[in-house]
């Protein structure tokens, strides 16, 4: 029987029950802390961050996908950016090391925060009685809650980046860290307020 000592400096392994990968290689999965536990299980973290499309065909799976990978697929629904997964891995890649640059935090756990406080709890639907089109304001489901932060986000970003010169990496990181902080001045936050704001407007 070997009465060795484990060398603390091995890279972990299954069997230790623990995950060596890393996102990008570089950042940690693991650890992350959630605000929110309402949206919890719809913020999956992964250290993969493109699946070749693996739950494209059956329906309520993206919520299984990373967050990350999520971002990244929004930010490809623009006429620049369609398609190319590559492209726009490696700008939320480089966005990543703006923000921990910027921070000296985790950035994978700087976008769940963000996901978390751009999400609108309340929103406006249009009820119809007779002819008359009233607004009625109505809870927000969770997994939609994060759908609209990821989409405040990337239009964000967009709106940053398109005819400026800001590149877009330093413009995710804009949004990131702004949505992360709080920051009424950040895009994602400012729609999440109006948008509850006129959802009071119509109880």
């Amino acid at each position: 029987m070997s009465s060795e000592a484990p060398d603390p400096d091995a890279p972990a392994s299954a069997d230790d029950g623990h995950v060596s990968a890393e996102l990008f290689g570089e950042w940690a999965v693991s650890g992350i802390e959630y605000g929110d536990p309402s949206t919890q299980r719809y913020i999956t973290v992964t250290p993969i961050a493109h699946t070749m499309g693996r739950h494209t065909d059956t329906q309520f799976k993206k919520s299984e996908l990373s967050i990350v990978e999520r971002l990244i697929n929004r930010l490809m629904q623009t006429d620049e950016n369609t398609g190319k997964k590559q492209q726009t891995t490696r700008i939320v890649r480089e966005a990543f090391d703006v923000v921990h640059e910027r921070t000296d935090r985790n950035p994978v756990q700087v976008l769940v925060t963000a996901v978390e406080h751009a999400g609108p709890r309340e929103e406006t639907v249009r009820l119809k009685y007779g002819g008359i089109s009233v607004p009625k304001a109505v809870d927000v489901a969770p997994q939609r809650r994060v759908d609209q932060a990821l989409k405040f986000i990337a239009r964000g970003t967009y709106n940053a980046s398109f005819k400026s010169p800001t590149p877009v990496e330093e413009a995710l990181a804009n949004q990131l860290v702004g949505a992360a902080d709080y920051d009424l001045d950040a895009y994602p936050v400012s729609q999440k307020e109006e948008q509850e704001r006129v959802a009071a407007a119509a109880r």
